[in-house]
C-alpha cells in the first residue's frame, strides 16, 4: 500500500510517496533531503503534533499556550479537554515559557505560555 504526503519540514513541500507493508515503512521517495524521509517515516508510524491554543485565566484574560514538545496525534482531543479545563491564576505576570500544566496526560510534554 502507498501513502502520499506533503513534507512540512522545510518550505520546499516535497511530494512524498511512502510504501507500506502493513504499518512498516518499506521505502520513501520524492524527498530531496534526509529530513523528508525521517518525517515520512514518523508520520506513517507515530504521528505527533504540537498543540497551540489559548486558555482563559481567572481574571478573564486570554493567554496563548502550546505544548513544549509534540504529543501523539491520537491524544490531541484528550489533551485539549485537559487544556480547556485549565484556568491559571493571573495574579502574577506570565512569562513566555512558563509551565502552566506539567506532563499532560503522561506524554512528557508541558503546557507553556506562548505569548502575552
Amino acid at each position: 500500500m502507498n501513502r502520499e504526503l506533503t513534507c512540512i519540514v522545510c518550505p520546499m513541500g516535497c511530494r512524498l510517496t511512502v510504501e507500506l507493508d502493513g504499518k512498516e515503512v518499506v521505502s520513501v521517495s520524492g524527498n530531496t533531503c534526509k529530513r523528508g524521509e525521517v518525517y515520512a517515516k514518523s508520520e506513517c508510524t507515530n504521528p505527533v503534533r504540537v498543540i497551540t491554543t489559548t486558555v482563559r485565566t481567572k481574571n478573564g484574560k486570554i493567554l496563548p499556550v502550546k505544548t513544549d514538545k509534540p504529543v501523539p496525534k491520537e491524544l490531541m482531543a484528550d489533551c485539549m479537554k485537559v487544556i480547556n479545563g485549565l484556568c491559571p491564576d493571573c495574579n502574577g505576570e506570565f512569562s513566555m515559557g512558563k509551565i502552566i500544566c506539567e506532563n499532560i496526560l503522561d506524554t512528557g510534554a508541558n503546557i507553556v505560555v506562548a505569548g502575552k
